[in-house]
């Protein structure tokens, strides 16, 4: 991991951009910490780091000054200064054209878009975290929010070392994920936004239905897909509080 760039923020938090081999990504730090830190993984959706770089470093500096958590997020495959992939681009093309035509999203098209950014993405995520935990500072335990869903679930499943996960509803999972749900028993903070104009809310539903979970919460809001209330921010904060400082030696 190759520290590219070093910015303080406001509210003492300590923001440095990093490569890790091709993949860009950002950390950001409470610069006055003195003891190690739980971390929290934040995903997005495929849109490119730098467009979606105002939302993810607004809830990392909420993190950093209110609870003292490091964040750290990466570009995905495919997107922003990552090389495309022809596939996905396709991928991309069909969705477009069967959405504006008003046509139902049929699996194929979900799958071809969904499962070969799952597929790499999970083991990026995995070996960056390896590269941060023995950062100064950064101790774990270690949550994830946000991105793409599938991603999410896939991670929850398979990394031991994330504890919690926030994750934010969407309908466009492959048919194979729900399996994969079933596996995931980490406590769950579900958002759900019950008039997402992109996304199929009984499909949400399903998934959080699936989800194997013993402690599952969903957040329901009426609005459409960017219309999340501000309050969700430190409700999400608080959940992760919750299950990770515990874990803190």
């Amino acid at each position: 991991m190759h520290f590219t760039s070093e910015q303080r923020l406001d509210g003492g938090v300590l923001e440095r951009e990093f490569s890790f081999g091709d993949i860009p990504g950002i950390l950001w730090t409470q610069a006055s910490a003195s003891a190690p830190t739980p971390l929290i993984l934040i995903g997005h959706p495929p849109l490119g780091l730098r467009r979606m770089y105002p939302r993810l470093a607004g809830r990392a500096r909420h993190y950093a000054a209110e609870y003292g958590f490091a964040s750290a997020t990466i570009e995905l495959p495919g997107s922003g200064e990552r090389p495309r992939w022809a596939a996905a681009e396709q991928a991309r093309a069909d969705l477009r054209r069967v959405m504006e035509a008003g046509e139902p999203v049929g699996g194929e098209i979900i799958d071809a878009l969904i499962l070969p950014l799952v597929d790499q993405a999970v083991p990026e995520w995995q070996a960056v975290l390896d590269a941060l935990l023995v950062l100064p500072g950064i101790g774990g335990p270690v949550g994830y929010e946000g991105g793409v869903i599938s991603i999410g679930v896939r991670l929850a499943a398979v990394e031991p070392r994330i504890v919690a996960a926030g994750l934010f509803a969407g309908s466009l999972v492959p048919a194979a994920m729900f399996e994969e749900a079933r596996r995931v028993t980490i406590p769950l903070h579900v958002l759900l936004q019950w008039d997402d104009e992109g996304n199929d809310r009984q499909a949400a539903l399903d998934l959080f239905d699936a989800f194997g979970s013993t402690e599952k919460t969903l957040h329901a809001n009426l609005g459409g897909h960017t219309g999340v209330p501000e309050f969700e921010l430190d409700t999400g904060a608080r959940f992760f509080a919750r299950h990770l400082k515990p874990h803190v030696s």
